[in-house]
């Protein structure tokens, strides 16, 4: 047995297979804003979704290239993302 993710409209209760299509379905019926990652460009319906996709992507990823760097010996010149990560606000910065 195949299970399938369904993505539903919150609006309508109309079913979708993907998430691109509840999209698209969002922005021509309902006329809904869609908000964009900053990062990537990918598109939610929802602001929460887009947090939450900032948290688990882009965040872990800029973690993960910082504690890379922790076991270098020698950085003399670092990488040009590492000064960007270095700079980087990240969604916990607002509350500081």
């Amino acid at each position: 047995m195949i299970l399938r993710k369904e993505f539903s409209c919150d609006q309508c209760d109309a079913k979708f297979e993907n998430y691109d299509d509840l999209i698209k379905h969002a922005r021509e019926v309902h006329h809904h804003a869609i908000v964009r990652c900053h990062d990537c460009g990918k598109e939610f319906v929802h602001e929460k979704d887009r947090l939450h996709h900032v948290r688990e992507e882009h965040e872990k990823k800029a973690l993960s290239r910082a504690n890379k760097n922790l076991h270098k010996h020698n950085v003399k010149n670092p990488a040009p993302q590492d000064e960007v990560d270095l700079h980087r606000k990240t969604f916990s910065s607002n509350f500081e």
